[in-house]
């Protein structure tokens, strides 16, 4: 038994004492990690949901508004170009696009791993400062004689990229491991969400900033002819929308480098059970963290040896990920993030061709062009993005992550059939709102859940590391979307044109990737309602039980060996 220590009142509660009377560090350990799983939902949870949100707001916005930002960069760098003035080249545009989620990949795998390595908490805001300067130094960027706009925005978004990518498995594993279990699903979802709001954000400012220079572009009759007041009023655009992309990541940055150290990190892999404990309480009382009493800190550091749980390494994951039954996980969460993506930011990021090529992106003026395009984006966002979100979160605790997941890819996969075989038939009305029901059943679908399940379902030692593989492999599939599928709808235009006549037959490729993660889906394990050590293997008298995982067969073996005397007790394998 642990001693009791002196301090603490109505102010100031000693939350060491909670579980001073607890001998076993493992019980001290379920005991604790009980309190989170079944906490009623409250004001610390609203907390860290916002936190977590702002962050994911930031990286949509960034992230989504690079494909309103292009088309003004094609009017203000290439207005002098011999062919397609006013026009961005293609290749550049997806080159900037394709940086982005470059440095997206690096920064999930990198910030993924560090976060198992040193902790969410040191590896939190790190990833936001990025961000901000990134983006400010963006909005900053120009040309010279020794290097082009393009290769300078390319560099600071792939600078920005990596901060995006440490956001996705930071905030997923802190919400998870903060969360109470009937409302993780729930929590999750509302972080993911905000990517929705992110998207409606970045179309919002689009439409203030064009709105703004209203007058300007009216000058010019079309983005070839767009020069003088109106080529100096798009500069100014694009440098607004991009540069308030900081703000809220600039709002946010205060609460991530002050968010306490999630608890299950601490006992799982920093084996502190005193603070861990501490940390609870905190957490559960509104407070930054626990502090516990030093000299019973460092007294149960000594126990630590006897946690069940075993300790991170590369042959411990290696091992754990070479069996089927927990290598198929992984694969399953990094397919269909692979295949979902392929999709999403193959179309997401080319809205507004798209909404060209459908008709709700023309216009008699310059002013028209960008007016009409930013409108056309919030309608989608606001008819089929948002809802699709926030239906997730309403259901995903109930339905289940496995069901919307199915039925999502399913559903995906005869939209993109319908849309990509009748084309040419349906008219641009018809497009528009399959276009906006696709997006509606890719966030009431696979690209929640994809984001959802990699934080529950992996133990705590390897939880952010594999979340982090899952999402970087999503951003491979984006990569091979952008650079090898969505080039291929200019094929067969005529040079000098702006047309995607095999558009229709890129949206038919989507519909097999759509139908691909149909099968990666059904490797992944329902989650819903499970806590996340039962989801680990660790609790006895639950189907996904190991005892090797929880470090039990480990304890019985030492046992057995050593005998019942006192003075053995302790010594345990881990």
């Amino acid at each position: 038994m642990a001693t009791r220590t002196a301090g603490g009142n109505a102010a100031f509660h000693n939350f060491h004492n909670d579980y001073a009377h607890i001998a076993d560090p493992n019980e001290r350990r379920r005991l604790a990690l009980a309190e989170i799983d079944k906490a009623p939902f409250g004001w610390y949870h609203v907390r860290a949901v916002v936190v977590a949100g702002i962050g994911f707001f930031t990286d949509a916005y960034d992230i989504f508004a690079i494909g309103l930002v292009t088309s003004m960069l094609g009017v203000v760098y290439w207005q002098t170009a011999a062919t397609k003035r006013g026009s961005i080249p293609t290749s550049a545009d997806t080159a900037i696009k394709v940086a982005t989620s470059g440095g997206t990949v690096i920064g999930q795998l990198g910030f993924g791993y560090l976060a198992d390595v040193v902790g969410r908490k040191r590896m939190y805001g790190l990833e936001l400062i990025i961000i901000i300067f990134a983006t400010v130094a963006q909005a900053l960027a120009s040309s010279s004689r020794s290097i082009s706009i393009v290769g300078i925005i390319i560099f600071w978004r792939v600078l920005m990229g990596i901060g995006i990518g440490g956001d996705y498995p930071l905030s997923s594993i802190i919400t998870s491991e903060f969360a109470t279990t009937k409302w993780r699903g729930a929590m999750m979802g509302s972080v993911f969400a905000m990517q929705g709001i992110g998207q409606f954000a970045a179309a919002i400012v689009a439409l203030i900033v064009v709105s703004g220079f209203k007058e300007s572009l009216k000058t010019a009759s079309s983005v070839a002819t767009c020069s003088g007041v109106c080529q100096l009023a798009v500069d100014k655009m694009w440098r607004v929308i991009i540069g308030f992309g900081a703000v809220p990541g600039c709002i946010a940055l205060y609460y991530r480098l002050t968010i306490p150290e999630t608890p299950r990190y601490t006992f799982d892999v920093s084996r502190d059970v005193v603070k861990a404990g501490s940390d609870v309480k905190a957490y559960m009382a509104g407070k930054a963290e626990g502090v516990p009493d030093e000299v019973m800190r460092v007294q149960g550091m000594q126990e630590a040896p006897q946690l069940d749980t075993p300790k991170a390494s590369w042959a411990d994951f290696t091992r754990h990920y070479g069996q089927w039954k927990y290598g198929k996980v992984l694969l399953g969460t990094a397919g269909s993030w692979f295949f979902l993506d392929v999709a999403f930011y193959g179309l997401s990021l080319n809205n507004a061709v798209i909404l060209k090529q459908i008709g709700y992106a023309s216009g008699k003026n310059v002013y028209e062009v960008f007016y009409n395009t930013a409108v056309g984006n919030l309608i989608i966002v606001c008819a089929g993005a948002i809802p699709g979100y926030w239906v997730t979160v309403a259901l995903v605790d109930t339905v289940g992550r496995k069901p919307i997941q199915l039925m999502g890819f399913s559903l995906l996969t005869i939209i993109f059939i319908v849309m990509g075989f009748a084309y040419n038939k349906i008219g641009g009305s018809g497009l528009l709102a399959l276009y906006v029901l696709g997006q509606f059943f890719f966030n009431f679908g696979p690209n929640a859940t994809t984001f959802i399940v990699p934080g529950e379902c992996f133990p705590t030692r390897y939880r952010s590391t594999s979340h982090g593989i899952s999402a970087a492999s999503g951003k491979v599939g984006s990569i091979l979307a952008q650079v090898l599928i969505g080039p291929l709808r200019t094929r067969g235009a005529p040079p000098g044109s702006t047309a995607s006549p095999w558009l229709n037959h890129v949206i038919e490729i989507y519909a097999l990737f759509m139908l691909c993660g149909l099968f990666t889906t059904l490797l992944i394990p329902e989650t819903k309602r499970k806590t996340l050590e039962q989801l680990a293997g660790e609790v006895p008298g639950t189907p996904e039980y190991d005892p090797e995982l929880a470090g039990h067969l480990h304890r019985k073996t030492s046992e057995q060996g050593s005998g019942p005397g006192p003075a053995n007790v302790g010594e345990k394998a881990v």
